[in-house]
Order: structure tokens, then sequence, then C-alpha cells
């Protein structure tokens, strides 16, 4: 989220707003006060991404051990001065900010084209003013941070509202993030991660109470004020005619600081001084310009209330609302709550949850003959399912690799955890002396199997899974930008690469469907691709796939410390890639690298514009890097499109490769015809073929617990 022109705003006319603090040395007061607690640190880690990734050779990604290097001296930072980190990430879309999710989604995609257009026609690596954060980076960053230890949560709603109800109800040091939002929750001190100094850890701190002084504002005002200048709930052209009536008004206009600059103050002034005079006595109606937006207006206002808040702005209830509409806000979306754990404190934390949704949505229709496109429900066939022809509803899709390992549930699930607190949490966003309200606390989800579901919240919200709890909830799930050329034909997208594997880790997932049913069930998908307008989602249906001695349940896949469940899960691995053939072959692979290989596997097969060159580059990353350190990954030479380059470390990776691959001439490393095959980085986590085009992303992770 964000409110339109407030960053601008504060840089400008109110730089007194924004104080230089030392971290450790509010963290020593903050214990001072609070003996019995920890300081702590909420981190907004999707605003912190570009911060942590710093390497010039951005386009291709693969720096991993750069990059982990880097989260590790931010964490030693910190942690040496005593001070503990909360990681939030993004964990889905809230159906009431999709138009929103949609059009930045649009825009990035401009930004790719100025990407690759750049290669083509400079044939060298873009500049950091272009930078785009690398596919996947954000997945990998929370396992990274749990490797390292810290405690890392994936959001059930919208991240910002978790991460400053964290930081209200555990009484937290402040907030590190880059989002004027958290100027407007009444939260604790809000951090910029732009300005942060990780050597001395000096920061602005953006004062909400010195903003309030400049506006003549109480801080309950900031989310009324955040509603009227425009966010992701209220469009900014909602208020934009009363906006304009307030600047027309306002006497004080200022020549210097721009129109956005005058239209913050001018609506601030007739907040202070109009609203405030009548407030109470006049509903809030009939004093703005709502209309139809009532519903939209109210539910801006309290997604910035936190728990246990009231807003002096929603004293009245809103002409033909229901109670139930007054809580939900959105009657389009249904919103689960994450119970975020503080390992010292134990406190909750409670989101508001919202009625589901009953858009229908249409399904990819074949735009000549007007049916549906058919799906591939064999196994065996190399057919890609629904590839939609309707140019405007194609889809993407990405998959995640990631060693197998055993999934062990914290251990809140066993006593403190219990389904229905999970299901069903009341919001505390409650204007209960002015408003009769009922709680909506009916549940659709996809599977009837509650325990498992909860199992699947457990694990989502604790950063120990990904998109799985989102397919089993709601039957929803998106995609975002990837590097991807929509003008290059040759490679075809992601999306369609593996959308047959996705279908049968559908049916993995949704396995109540088979009692019976013909075809299973639909499950909305918004992937980012070229070509697709995102007017609505793709429908896809799960795809049967065949296990040797059957399909495990997810209770074995995930929570099983049997032995014969490991021998399960790599034979479940196997048949979601259309493998199990190759079983014996994969088995003797070594473990780390057995998800490559089936990747690769699936990925040639797929894919027949790869070539042989192509195969080569993966492999050598994968294997010829392993030894070296981060320092040593930092200094390697690139091989470019025109050239490669002849230094000693590449000699040594192409010799080292010769050997490994037991290829009778250990020459040149093989490279794309177009750009960078063999980059900088291990290349773990991701790669790139051609233009930078990145088909690579990790999957195993998603059910091989």
């Amino acid at each position: 989220m964000g409110v339109r022109g407030l960053q601008g705003f504060v840089g400008s006319t109110c730089p007194h707003i924004c104080t230089v603090v030392n971290i450790p040395e509010l963290a020593r007061q903050h214990r001072n006060k609070y003996p019995e607690c920890t300081p702590t640190i909420v981190v907004d880690a999707m605003c912190c991404l570009r911060y942590w990734y710093t390497p010039e050779s951005w386009v291709c990604g693969g720096q991993w051990r750069e990059y982990f290097s880097a989260l590790r001296d931010f964490v030693t930072a910190f942690t040496s001065a005593g001070i503990k980190l909360v990681f939030f990430f993004d964990g889905m879309v809230e159906p009431g900010k999709r138009d929103e999710w949609v059009k930045r989604r649009l825009k990035n995609n401009r930004e790719i084209s100025k990407i690759f257009h750049h290669i083509k026609s400079k044939r060298d690596q873009p500049g950091r003013n272009m930078f785009f954060i690398p596919s996947g980076l954000a997945i990998f960053t929370r396992f990274a941070l749990k490797t390292l230890g810290q405690e890392t949560f994936c959001s059930l709603r919208e991240a910002d509202y978790e991460v400053a109800s964290y930081g209200l109800q555990h009484n937290c040091l402040g907030i590190l993030g880059e989002d004027t939002d958290y100027l407007i929750y009444d939260t604790c001190p809000y951090f910029s991660i732009g300005d942060l100094c990780l050597e001395s850890l000096e920061t602005i701190m953006l004062c909400r109470e010195k903003l309030c002084e400049s506006l003549s504002l109480h801080v309950a005002d900031l989310p009324l004020l955040a509603c009227l200048l425009g966010n992701d709930i209220t469009p900014e052209g909602m208020f934009e005619s009363f906006r304009y009536k307030c600047l027309s008004s306002y006497a004080s206009v200022k020549e210097n600081i721009g129109k956005k600059g005058n239209i913050i103050l001018a609506v601030s002034d007739y907040i202070s001084k109009v609203l405030h005079l009548h407030q109470g006595e006049k509903k809030i109606e009939e004093m703005l310009p709502l209309g139809t937006n009532k519903l939209l207006f109210y539910k801006g206002v309290t997604s910035y209330l936190l728990p246990g808040q009231k807003s002096p702005w929603l004293i009245q209830k809103p002409k033909g609302m229901t109670d139930k509409q007054v809580v939900s806000l959105n009657p389009a979306s249904k919103q689960e709550v994450p119970m975020c754990i503080d390992s010292e404190c134990k406190q909750e934390v409670h989101v508001c949850a919202n009625p589901e949704s009953t858009q229908e949505v249409p399904m990819c229709m074949d735009p000549e003959s007007n049916q549906e496109a058919s799906m591939s429900t064999d196994p065996e066939s190399k057919q890609e399912v629904p590839m939609c022809t309707d140019p405007e509803s194609k889809q993407e899709v990405f998959i995640y690799a990631f060693p197998e390992f055993k999934q062990k549930l914290p251990s809140e699930t066993d006593s403190e955890f219990d389904l229905e607190a999970l299901m069903y949490t009341q919001s505390e966003i409650k204007q209960e002396d002015a408003m009769d309200m009922e709680p909506e606390v009916k549940q659709v989800t996809m599977i009837s199997n509650s325990e498992i579901l909860k199992v699947a919240r457990m694990q989502h919200v604790h950063s120990e899974s990904y998109l799985v709890y989102n397919i089993m909830s709601s039957g929803e799930i998106e995609c975002s930008n990837t590097l991807e050329d929509e003008l290059d034909q040759a490679l075809p997208s992601q999306a369609f690469i593996y959308r047959p594997v996705r279908q049968r880790v559908y049916s993995l997932l949704l396995g109540d469907w088979k009692d019976g049913a013909s075809i299973g069930p639909v499950v909305k998908e918004w992937f980012v691709y070229p070509g697709n307008s995102l007017k609505h989602p793709d429908l896809v249906r799960p795809l049967q796939m065949t296990v040797e001695g059957g399909t495990p349940s997810l209770e074995v896949l995930w929570l099983s410390q049997e032995p014969e469940a490991q021998a399960q899960r790599l034979d479940t691995l196997l048949a979601c890639f259309n493998l199990s053939s190759s079983r014996e072959e994969l088995q003797a692979v070594e473990s780390p690298l057995r998800a490559l290989c089936c990747l690769l596997i699936y990925l040639f097969v797929q894919v027949d514009t790869l070539s042989l060159e192509d195969l080569h580059a993966f492999i050598a990353q994968a294997l010829c890097l392993q030894g070296k350190s981060a320092s040593q990954l930092m200094n390697l030479q690139e091989a470019d499109s025109m050239s490669m380059t002849s230094g000693e470390d590449t000699r040594c990776h192409t010799e080292e490769y010769g050997k490994r691959m037991q290829h009778p001439d250990p020459a040149l490393l093989p490279r794309s015809d177009v750009t960078q095959s063999h980059h900088q980085g291990d290349g773990n986590w991701d790669h790139t073929l051609k233009e930078g085009k990145i088909l690579f992303r990790g999957f195993s992770h998603i059910y091989c617990k």
C-alpha cells in the first residue's frame, strides 16, 4: 500500500518529520524502559529486497552466495547490538486490492520491456537505474533468513497491516521498511530502510506525531486523510473532485511545493477546520461526497485500524449497510487472520476477516469455437494443458526447487493453536460502542480436511511453504512479473512450460475431488506473462498423476517421520514431473542435485528450442562454483554475448567442468548466442537462458516436506 503523494510531500515540505536516529541508542533507552523485553524491530522484508540485493550485474540474477552473505551481515549488525529482528513477507493479495495489483504488474511489464530493449540494442548489462528485482528473490530470502535463525512470517492479508499489528501488540522498538502507510497506522515508530547505514545503524525516523502537528490533525485523522488522498483501497480518482474543491477554497496555497503538496495541505485543512466542527453531529456521508462509494470508503478507513483501535470517523453506520457489511467492509473478499505468536510474549495478532467472494470468473475460451479450452488428463501426454487461445487470457506459472527436508510443526500446534481460532478468528477492529455488528465467521475452503488445512496454514504463516495454503483455502494464487521478453517467440513462457507440473500438484493438494468426480475443481491463477491483460484469472483444473504404490496423503508427505515416507516423497516428486520411469537413475544422484536433475530433464523435454550448450551452462553453474566463497564469486568475470573471457577464474571453472562432466575437450564453456549464460554467482536459485529470460525456479518444497 501507500498514500498517493505523501512520500514526496514529507521530503520536500515537512523535512522536520524526518529525524536521524541511532538505533542502538534507541534500543538502550527501550531496554531501560522495558527491561523485561528484548528490543525488537519488525522488518517489512518486501521493502528491503532492493537494499539487500546490491550486485551491479543484476539482470541474470544468480548471486546466491553473495546475497546470502549480505543478509548475514545485515542480521549480524542488529543482533550484535542486542536487537531482535522479526521479518514479514507478503503471502497473498487481498481480493479488494486485486485491481491495484494488476495495475502495478502491467506497469512492471513496461519496465521489463525497456530492460530487454536495452539488452538487444546496447548488448550490455543494464545499469542500476533500470534495476528489477530478480525472479524468486523474495521466496528464497525467506529460506535464507530462516537458515540464519531469524523469525520469519508470511502474511495472510496485507503484509503492512500485520507488520503494524505486530509492532503495536509486542511493544516493538520500531518498523523498518519503506511505505508511507507506516506513517498512517497508529503503531510503533517507523524507520526508513533506504536511509539505513548498516555500519553505524543510523537511519531516518519518520514521526507521525510531527506530521500531525504540521497538518493540524490528530493521529486518529490520518486514516481519513489517507483515504481522501487515495491508496490501494480507495482509488485516486474516487475523491478527485473533492480534493480540487478543497484546493480551490484553500487560502494558503504555496507555489514552491507543487500541486500534490498543496492538495495534501488543502485536504488536511478541510478535515481540521470543517469536519472537526461537525464531527458527531452530521453523518460523515453528508459531509463527504461518498455516494455509491460508502462501503469502499469505510473499508479504507478501517483497514488502518489495528487490534483494539477505533476511529472517530466511524461513529455512524453508513445508510443502507447491514451490520455484517460494516464488519466485513468488502463483500468481495474473505481473508484469514495470521496469528503471529511471539516466542517471548506469546501474544496473538489478529486481523479482520471478510466474507467469501462470489464473483464469477469466465473459463478460458477458444475465441473461434466458443468452447472451453480442453484439458489433457493423460499424465503421459506432453501436450500443454489448457493453452488458452484467447490472447488476453494466457497464463504463466513458476515452480520452486529446494532440497527435500522434513517438516516439523511448531510447538504451538500441539496446545495453543486450535482450528477454531485459526479459521474463524473475529476481527478486533470493531466499533462496538457505536455500531451493533455481528462478525462474519463462515469460511468456504477447497478441501474438507480441516486438520491438514490447519497444518498448511501454519506452514504458510511460518514461511515453511508458499502458495500451498492459498490453493487449499481459496483456490486462488498469483505470480508476479518475471524477466520474460514479450517480443521473443523462440522460448515459451514459463506459464506453459510448468503448467502440467502445477496441475499435478493441484491434484495432490485438492485430493478430495477424486471421489466420484470426473474432473477436478478449478484453481484461479493470476500469472503475469507476455500478452496477458490480467482482466480475469486463468482457470486450471488438476491433472491426475500416477505414483508407484499409490498417491500418499498430505499427512504422510508433510508429517510422517517413518523411513518409508522419504521414499514416498521422492516418488511423488518424480510423478509431478512425469519422471517416474527415471527413478533408478535419479536415485543414484546425490540428494542436493536431484531436484536440479528433475527440473533440467523436464525443462529440456518441454522446450525444444533449448540447446546442448544451454544444458552445459546450467550444469556448469551447479557443479563448478560450489567451492567458491562469496568474495571469489563477486570477482568472477562474465561471459557475455560477444566473447568469452579468458581470465584465470574462467579457465579454472572450464577445466573443472570438463573433468567433472568427463568432457573429452575441456574447452571454453559454451554460451547462449544472445546474452550471458555463464554469469556472476553460483546460480543455485535461478538461471537465465537467451535474452535474460528466466525459466528456472524451485518447486519441490511446495509438497516435499
